[in-house]
């Protein structure tokens, strides 16, 4: 079985609050990823497939195919966006590095499976150099 991971970036701004807290306990929680005003990062996101090398290309998935799905699938959708309000698959939630980490695996894991023989492995985002979230699908 081979590893191949595809690194990908996007900028996108977020903010952590719960509606129904009062603005001093979001802060008292979130400290300044509460601002009013929102914040931003530039996200690296690292995408894992494992599988069986095929022999007769002599690699597991086209990483141009690869590439595609995770621009089509998740770059497109968050770059440049606020995670908040302009990301359908996190409405609702906490826009999170844990839980955006989560959703970005579900929504690249049907598109990558589809390829015989692929799997997705994990999703590793940095939100900043010294912050990650991994997560494998459990």
């Amino acid at each position: 079985m081979i590893h191949i991971t595809r690194k990908e970036h996007f900028n996108a701004a977020h903010r952590m609050y719960r509606e129904e807290w009062s603005a001093e306990k979001n802060f008292e929680v979130f400290g300044k990823c509460a601002n009013p005003n929102w914040h931003g990062h530039n996200y690296n996101l690292f995408v894992t497939v494992k599988g069986e090398v095929t022999h007769a290309t002599g690699y597991l998935i086209d990483l141009k195919e690869l590439k595609i799905i995770i621009n089509e699938y998740v770059i497109e959708k968050l770059d440049h966006k606020n995670i908040n309000k302009d990301v359908d698959f996190m409405a609702g939630k906490m826009a999170s590095t844990e839980l955006l980490c989560i959703e970005i695996f579900n929504q690249l894991k049907g598109p990558i499976e589809a390829y015989e023989g692929v799997f997705l492995h994990s999703v590793k985002l940095y939100e900043t150099e010294n912050n990650s979230a991994e997560y494998f699908g459990d």
